[in-house]
């Protein structure tokens, strides 16, 4: 009960435009990956020694490619405890421990070396015919327009890579970490997030979103997937 109403706050604050859920913590800076208490407690000399098991939040090692850094972007947001906040700020200067699904999007792609804010403002003030009027805007707004779903869905379709939306079949292996998922929750309202690296027992990658607060999740199949994205698109 305590996330379907959870999802139905989220889902009542995205219906009003958006707003501040919670405030930050006191310190936003990224919590030390945990060590359980099993390992640090030393074993008995007669006993085998624990299991250890993999953190699922651990950041990849020496990340080589652009999906490896857009996948740990997207765990810094769960590890800094990012609380759910769809509000209006100047410029897009939204704090760090705040954010909605979109600046999980934006966050790993900033990691990644890419600027999401800046590449879309500049493609909107070119086209701002191809981007959805939803908002009664006449030109692009550089401080909003990258935190909505309905514009990087766009953006992505014209600059990324659209990959299948379907989980079974040859289409499983199109999801990969660093993918960009869209879901629509209900009719007009959506959500969006990060494939993580981590997969579940399907093979599925669990995926990093925020929908109250920032977390890692196996929820790729939890709603009507719409887009599915690889940015960049080689």
């Amino acid at each position: 009960m305590q996330r379907r109403d959870a999802i139905n706050g989220i889902l009542l604050v995205l219906a009003l435009g958006g707003g501040t859920l919670a405030g930050c913590r006191q310190d936003a800076s990224v919590a030390a990956i945990p060590v359980s208490d099993t390992a640090a407690t030393p074993a008995k000399a007669d006993a085998p020694a624990p299991a250890i098991t993999p953190d699922p939040l651990a950041l990849i090692a020496s990340p080589q490619t652009a999906a490896d850094r857009i996948v740990n972007g997207a765990k810094q947001e769960v590890l800094r405890g990012v609380t759910y906040d769809a509000g209006d700020y100047p410029q897009g200067k939204v704090p760090e421990c705040r954010g909605a699904c979109t600046d999980v999007i934006v966050r790993s792609l900033k990691a990644a070396g890419y600027d999401l804010q800046a590449r879309m403002h500049a493609d909107m003030e070119r086209h701002f015919a191809l981007y959805p009027h939803d908002w009664g805007l006449s030109g692009p707004s550089i401080g909003i327009d990258h935190r909505r779903t309905s514009n990087q869905k766009v953006f992505f379709r014209r600059f990324g890579k659209s990959l299948p939306i379907a989980t079974t079949g040859a289409a499983r292996e199109t999801w990969q970490p660093g993918d960009l998922v869209y879901w629509e929750l209900r009719p007009g309202i959506h959500h969006c997030g990060v494939l993580s690296n981590v997969r579940n027992a399907q093979g599925l990658p669990l995926v990093i979103h925020n929908l109250g607060q920032a977390a890692q999740e196996d929820c790729l199949t939890s709603w009507k997937i719409e887009a599915h994205f690889r940015y960049p698109a080689s």
